[in-house]
């Protein structure tokens, strides 16, 4: 599952776009988004500004957070994730 503080249609326009074999969840609140604690403080070229903090949490089937991703870097990132899930069950 993903979430975002974007609206429905916006992720509506972003699974068509891509495909996604998983869920997206408006938060436009940001109510799921401050429980985590991913939403903070960003820089971009010095100008400082408050965004989600791309964060991935793996979470297991009794909702127990088990691994944490900070930052996490899109090429790589499905990988890790699986081995992840898979150090998990092994």
């Amino acid at each position: 599952m993903g979430v975002s503080p974007d609206d429905v249609a916006k992720h509506k326009k972003f699974e068509d776009k891509h495909q996604l074999p998983f869920v997206l969840l408006a938060d436009p609140e940001r109510k799921i988004i401050e429980q985590y604690g991913v939403w903070g403080e960003k820089q971009l070229y010095g100008r400082k500004y408050m965004g989600l903090l791309r964060t991935t949490f793996v979470i297991d089937e009794k909702g127990v957070i088990r691994k944490i991703f900070l930052k996490p870097k899109s090429k790589e990132h499905a990988a890790e994730i699986i081995a992840a899930w898979d150090a998990l069950k092994a």
